[in-house]
């Protein structure tokens, strides 16, 4: 199956059922499931309980937790090679008289160092009858999206705090041996590039709406612009009323059993497309109230350019209206100084401190300040000229005037699927494989036949991760960008992901000691 339509959520349950559940295909009894809270995140993402059903899983339980014994029945545990996961093994069979379960078959996540599997050995290793390392070290966010659950990476990374100690190292070890864990899974041996990095130094009742995989309305509408949303998704309404209304016109017998059958199905289809329009209009009143005048703001200031093609004279006459509006929070106003401050090269001491001042930010300060440890040139006096990522024109796109800017991973993205990247600012870790040489790529008017799409899709995959989160415009730009070029999926993945008032927050960690440091997962 094309990668485009398995996705990685498909590709990581195929390969924990070949991985384990082949190892029972020959059984025909329950058995009882152990996890630990990495894992039963990881199943989360990629598998539904009717699915470990048919796979035989009658109970899952958490590893940690005290569980009555079911002495009849065999375990199998899918953990994480940790000292607390292994104690949970352990504890459950140190007692050979009266062992929680009939036995053990141990999957690991990732490498099980010695100190761990001897402890095993000494403690229960009759009561194991199979132990494997099934190497999947990585979440699957989404169908095309993977995340490393490393929501400290950022601080770890570019935190001057840590230069002088191995904290840094060790993380990007880490990162590294996670992401060989993603190319096994979808049976790649990649040729490898890097960017290093350098630095100086409404009335009714509330219900809960799970945005998930299966929900395909969900999955079709997540990265389109809420200007789409709002247009499409009233049609859908009405197209699933109609066919309701058509099915209650017939009145005979059978039709009225077919529609009886069916009315659950209408009723869930409806509810569904109830759920995302109010979660569709919500946003849309946020944005309505003051939201369209400082997104204007922002793209004019990121790109130098009105809606209308003109440049930008005046930078701080377009930035003073956010700065002034009370209706906007500090980071609003934070996240427009910053653009003005980029969209300059820099701004003086001087003028930084009175901004900082005049907008009563002084607290949050650092917010700004920080991005010196990202060698972006905040105090302009002080920075030697940056060499800037030539980006791509796209003044003949279509674009709506609040949604003008364009991720640089998208540009970046393109050309490395065209061969364009140049050698000098990506050198190769490890060449590319002679059928990756860019002459893959075809142009994005082209319309191959369906079945050449799809093996096309199957023969090439570029998989780009970001170091210290991913934002979900850039998230967007990998549907966009294997949507354009059918010879190529495009797969992105970060340590965790970000949201701009996340990024933020860790950007004012940076200057932090690290034991003032907290950091929560997505």
């Amino acid at each position: 199956m094309a990668p485009a339509v398995q996705g990685l959520k498909s590709f990581v349950w195929q390969k924990l059922k070949s991985a384990i559940f082949d190892d029972f295909t020959k059984e025909e009894e329950w058995k009882v499931m152990l996890l630990d809270d990495y894992t039963t995140k990881l199943l989360s993402l990629c598998c539904k309980m009717t699915d470990l059903l048919a796979e035989g899983v009658t109970v899952v339980e958490n590893v940690y937790k005290t569980r009555e014994p079911v002495p009849h029945m065999k375990a199998i545990y899918l953990i994480t090679p940790t000292r607390k996961s292994v104690d949970g093994l352990i504890d459950d069979f140190i007692n050979k008289s009266c062992s929680r379960y009939k036995a053990a078959y141990v999957y690991f996540t990732d490498f099980c160092p010695d100190s761990l599997f001897n402890k095993i050995k000494a403690s229960c290793a009759k009561s194991i009858k199979k132990c494997k390392e099934i190497n999947i070290s990585f979440f699957p966010y989404e169908s095309q999206v993977f995340t490393l659950n490393i929501p400290d990476a950022f601080y770890r990374c570019y935190s001057p705090t840590l230069e002088r100690t191995k904290d840094k190292d060790a993380v990007l070890q880490v990162m590294a041996e996670q992401i060989v864990t993603l190319c096994a899974t979808l049976d790649e041996n990649p040729g490898v590039r890097y960017k290093r990095y350098k630095t100086e130094g409404s009335g009714g009742k509330e219900k809960e709406a799970i945005l998930e995989e299966d929900d395909d309305l969900w999955v079709k509408m997540r990265h389109k612009h809420i200007a789409d949303v709002i247009e499409e998704l009233p049609k859908l309404l009405k197209d699933a009323s109609s066919k309701t209304k058509a099915a209650e016109g017939k009145l005979s017998i059978s039709a009225l059993s077919q529609l009886m059958k069916k009315m659950p199905l209408y009723r869930k289809e409806i509810s569904k497309q109830v759920v995302h329009l109010n979660i569709a209009e919500d946003c849309m009143s946020k944005f309505k109230s003051n939201i369209e005048r400082l997104c204007k703001t922002e793209q004019d200031l990121a790109l130098g350019t009105d809606a209308e093609g003109e440049k930008v004279k005046d930078s701080m006459r377009v930035l003073l209206p956010v700065l002034l509006n009370k209706s906007h929070d500090s980071y609003d106003k934070i996240r427009a100084i910053l653009l003005y401050i980029f969209s300059t090269n820099g701004t003086t001491q001087e003028n930084l401190d009175k901004l900082i001042q005049n907008v009563h930010i002084e607290s949050d300060s650092d917010m700004i300040r920080n991005w010196k440890y990202l060698d972006v040139p905040v105090i302009s006096s002080f920075v030697a000229q940056q060499h800037k990522y030539v980006r791509r024109d796209r003044s003949k796109e279509e674009t709506f005037q609040l949604s003008r800017w364009t991720p640089v991973i998208k540009d970046v993205m393109e050309d490395a699927i065209e061969n364009k990247l140049d050698s000098k600012d990506w050198p190769y870790c490890s060449r590319c494989p002679p059928t990756w040489n860019g002459s893959g790529a075809v142009s994005a008017r082209q319309k191959p036949r369906a079945s050449h799409r799809e093996e096309r899709r199957s023969s090439a995959r570029l998989i780009v991760f970001v170091i210290g989160g991913v934002m979900y415009s850039e998230m967007r730009s990998a549907y966009e960008v294997s949507e354009a070029y059918k010879s190529c999926e495009v797969v992105i993945g970060s340590t965790h992901i970000l949201t701009p008032r996340k990024l933020l927050e860790e950007v004012k960690s940076l200057s932090k000691p690290k034991d003032m440091v907290c950091l929560k997962d997505e």
